[in-house]
């Protein structure tokens, strides 16, 4: 007997279980992030996404009851990898003044991969007439996308002060180690044939 032909309801439902999976680590993740953040405004930002992530996941327990499902998680490895290349960043640059920069970019990936979850999940609710499902969807979207956002506010802040103290560390050398850093390899190889 031949396998049942997958459906786009198989679609919608097997990635439902990944994002649930993905917005309970995310929630773990935020907490880590906001004890880790040297900046109040990181901090803040962090802890308040963390609550309105546990928000995220009564939203998407709601969905699994309007598909008639039980809320299952299905392991999400894009999320594994995420969380463990944070955690690697935590370890390289947590004594850094770039950590919270680092920290902001490793969030801003877990926010472009729920963006992009979250988008096709809506898009496939409102296809198999899920309206409703489709509207908690979006709401948790636009929760998102606004997340991302103020990071990207918070990193030209943060970025911009780490920038001016590497540039103070620059200026604080000898002319000697500056210089090679300033030419650039053609104008260093010149220099070396003369």
């Amino acid at each position: 007997m031949a396998a049942k032909q997958k459906t786009l309801h198989d679609a919608f439902y097997e990635t439902l279980k990944d994002v649930y999976y993905a917005e309970k680590q995310s929630v773990r993740a935020l907490k880590k992030s906001a004890k880790s953040a040297e900046h109040d405004e990181l901090r803040q930002a962090f802890e308040t996404h963390a609550e309105e992530s546990a928000v995220q996941v009564e939203r998407l327990q709601q969905v699994f009851e309007i598909i008639g499902k039980s809320a299952r998680a299905k392991t999400c490895e894009a999320m594994q990898g995420l969380t463990a290349e944070m955690e690697e960043d935590l370890e390289d640059f947590g004594d850094s003044p770039a950590a919270d920069a680092v920290l902001i970019g490793c969030a801003q990936a877990v926010e472009h991969y729920e963006i992009a979850r979250y988008g096709t999940l809506k898009t496939w609710a409102s296809q198999l007439g899920y309206e409703d499902a489709a509207k908690l969807l979006d709401e948790t979207l636009q929760e998102e996308k606004k997340t991302d956002e103020l990071l990207t506010q918070i990193a030209q802040t943060i970025n911009v002060e780490g920038s001016e103290e590497t540039a103070i560390e620059n200026k604080t050398g000898t002319e000697d180690e500056a210089a090679p850093r300033k030419k650039g390899a053609k104008a260093e190889s010149r220099a070396k044939a003369e």
